[in-house]
C-alpha cells in the first residue's frame, strides 16, 4: 500500500512541477501543435492553438516511470514482471506516437504516419507484449496473461487454446493485437479537445489501479486455504502500483492541460494511455470489461465508423455534423469546456459503473 501511494504522489509531482521546465525546452526546440485549415476543423477558434507546445505526453510517461520505481523503492516492493510489462505498452506505443507527432512538426503539417504504417508500429509492441506475457510463470506458476477470454476473471468456455498450441497462439496474439490497436486509436480519436482525454483516462487507469488492488486483496496466492471468489492474477499489487503511478502523472499533467491548455499531449501521450489501458485489461483478466471502463473511447472510436458505415450506406448522407462525437457537439454550438467535462461525468460514470459491477461479481463469487 505504501508503495501505491508513494508511485502516486511521486508521479503526480513529477508532472505538476516539472511541465514548466519541459515547456520551455519544448519552445526552445519548436514542438509546436500543428492545427488543420479552419475549413476541416469543427471550430475555427482551434487555429488560435497553432503553436502550443504538443509531445507533452512524454511528460506523463517519464514521471510514470520515475514514480512506479522509486515507490518500489521506497515502499519496500521489488518491480515485478507484469507491471514492466504495462510500462513496455506505455513506452512502445509512446514511441510510434512520438514519430507521428515528429513528422507532423519537422513538416508543419497534420499528416504524420499512415493509417496503415501507426497499426504496423503498434503491432511491433504488442506481439512481443504478448509472447511475454504468456510465458515466463514465477515460481508458483503463474503467468502474466491468460489463454482465456475474461470478463470479471477468466471465462472457463473461452479458451483460446481449446483448439491446439498452434492455433491457440494465432489467436491469441490476434485477440492481444485487436485490444491494443482498438484501445489505442479510440484514445487518439478522443484526444481532440483540450482536458478530454487525459481527464478521461483518470477515470478509466484510476479504476483499473482499483481492480487491481482488490484483485491484491483478495488474491488466491497467500492464504493456506483459497477462499471463494479469489483472483489468480499474477502480481496484483504491482499492476496497482503502476497504474495509479500513471494516474497520478495524468492528474499532474491535466492541471497544464485543462481548457486553455498550455501543452498538447500528442499522439505520444494519447497512445501512451491506449497501451496503459491495454495492458491493465489483459493482465488483470478483465478484457471485455473494458468496454465499459472505456465506456467514453468507445463512443469517440463508435461514432467515427457509425459516421462512415451510414455515410457509405445512405449514399453520401452524415449521421453527425462530424466526427467524434465531440466535435459533433462542437458544431452543435456547444462551448468546448462545457463538453469536457460533461464527458468527463460520462467517463466518470462508466469508470465506477464497471468497478461496481465487478465488485457485484465478487459478491456473488464469493
Amino acid at each position: 500500500m505504501r508503495s501505491l501511494l508513494m508511485a502516486t504522489a511521486i508521479s503526480l509531482a513529477f508532472s505538476l512541477f516539472l511541465t514548466p521546465v519541459f515547456l520551455k525546452v519544448f519552445r526552445r526546440i519548436g514542438w509546436g501543435q500543428v492545427i488543420r485549415t479552419p475549413d476541416d476543423i469543427a471550430n475555427p477558434s482551434h487555429e488560435a492553438k497553432r503553436g502550443t507546445p504538443t509531445m507533452g505526453g512524454v511528460i506523463f510517461i517519464l514521471g510514470t516511470i520515475v514514480g512506479y520505481f522509486a515507490g518500489s523503492l521506497f515502499g519496500g516492493t521489488t518491480p515485478a514482471l507484469s507491471a514492466i510489462l504495462v510500462l513496455w505498452l506505455m513506452v512502445g506505443f509512446g514511441v510510434v506516437g512520438f514519430i507521428d507527432d515528429y513528422m507532423k512538426v519537422r513538416s508543419q503539417r497534420s499528416l504524420g504516419l499512415s493509417g496503415w504504417r501507426k497499426v504496423v508500429g503498434q503491432l511491433l509492441v504488442l506481439v512481443p507484449f504478448g509472447i511475454v506475457a504468456l510465458n515466463f510463470p514465477n515460481r508458483l506458476g503463474q503467468y502474466p496473461a491468460s489463454g482465456y477470454v475474461s470478463l470479471f476473471r477468466d471465462i472457463p468456455w473461452l479458451n483460446l487454446f481449446a483448439f491446439g498450441a498452434v492455433l491457440g497462439w494465432i489467436l491469441y496474439l490476434i485477440w492481444v493485437a485487436v485490444i491494443g490497436v482498438a484501445t489505442s486509436n479510440s484514445v487518439n480519436l478522443t484526444d481532440g479537445l483540450d482536458g478530454l482525454a487525459a481527464g478521461a483516462g483518470v477515470f478509466v487507469v484510476g479504476a483499473y489501479s482499483l481492480i487491481a488492488f482488490w484483485q491484491f486483496k483478495q488474491s488466491c496466492v497467500g492464504s493456506l486455504l483459497a477462499q471463494a471468489g479469489c483472483y489468480e492474477v499474477r502480481e496484483p499489487l504491482n499492476l496497482a502500483t503502476v497504474a495509479a503511478a500513471f494516474a497520478g502523472g495524468l492528474v499532474g499533467f491535466l492541471w497544464w492541460n485543462a481548457p486553455k491548455a498550455k501543452v498538447f499531449m500528442g499522439d505520444v501521450g494519447s497512445m501512451a494511455i491506449g497501451g496503459v489501458v491495454t495492458a491493465m485489461a489483459i493482465l488483470t483478466r478483465t478484457e471485455l470489461l473494458l468496454f465499459i471502463i472505456a465506456g467514453i473511447f468507445v463512443i469517440s472510436s463508435g461514432s467515427v465508423i457509425l459516421q462512415r458505415l451510414y455515410f457509405k450506406v445512405t449514399r453520401g448522407k452524415r449521421l453527425f455534423l462530424m466526427s467524434p462525437f465531440h466535435h459533433h457537439l462542437e458544431m452543435r454550438g456547444w462551448a468546448e469546456v462545457t463538453i469536457v467535462v460533461r464527458l468527463w461525468i460520462i467517463a466518470g460514470l462508466l469508470a465506477v459503473s464497471a468497478v461496481g459491477l465487478f465488485y457485484v461479481d465478487w459478491l456473488i463469487q464469493a
